[in-house]
């Protein structure tokens, strides 16, 4: 492994651009991060520990983590050095490819099953909010304060899948149904939209 350079900046990637930071033999590339902190006070280890985790990385062994090489995880590495710095630490950044092809298998293979259970996590919420809109329809409740939650939960599904979608650069297997979850939310969402307005205009 050799020291990488400086991460780019922000950019957002699709999991259809990951080929183009492979390899020319089509072995993925990786960022390993060391993360070397004093272990008192703990609040500086943990805060990387949730940055690293919200940026997707994963982990390797104690205080070694790994991401793919693309651009989409910039600011989570440079967020996660920057808190470890505060804590009298650092974050050591290295570039790193499997030595053997079942490392690399091995490597992807720990990378898609974190989205993809974080895909299974986004699609059991998309269920939890049909389900609030099936029980405010069969409660008859049709309210504008009820309507601002259920937009204000929407748009936490929307930005969540954002965010899921911009880190899995492989492309998991529950992503397309993760899609479609979330499409129809908001068609159920825009039917109960229509009902309260209808309901508050008696037609």
């Amino acid at each position: 492994m050799q020291p990488a350079a400086a991460v780019p900046g922000t950019h957002e990637v699709a999991a259809g651009t990951f080929h183009a930071v492979t390899g020319s033999g089509g072995t993925a590339r990786w960022l390993v991060l060391v993360v070397r902190i004093p272990a008192e006070p703990s609040r500086h280890r943990v805060a990387v520990w949730r940055e690293l985790r919200r940026t997707g990385a994963i982990p390797l062994g104690q205080g070694c983590w790994a991401v793919p090489e693309v651009p989409a995880f910039a600011d989570g590495i440079a967020r996660a050095a920057e808190l470890a710095g505060r804590g009298a630490g650092e974050v050591i950044t290295l570039r790193a490819a499997g030595r053997e092809q079942p490392d690399a298998a091995r490597l992807a293979a720990l990378f898609a099953e974190a989205r993809q259970d974080e895909w299974t996590e986004f699609i059991a919420d998309c269920g939890k909010f049909e389900a609030e809109i099936d029980s405010e329809i069969a409660k008859g409740k049709f309210t504008l304060a009820e309507l601002e939650e259920e937009e204000q939960s929407l748009d936490r599904l929307r930005r969540w899948h954002r965010e899921l979608a911009t880190r899995d650069v492989f492309g998991a297997p529950n992503a397309a149904e993760a899609g479609q979850q979330l499409k129809h939310c908001s068609e159920r969402l825009a039917d109960y939209t229509e009902r309260v307005f209808r309901a508050l205009h008696q037609m």
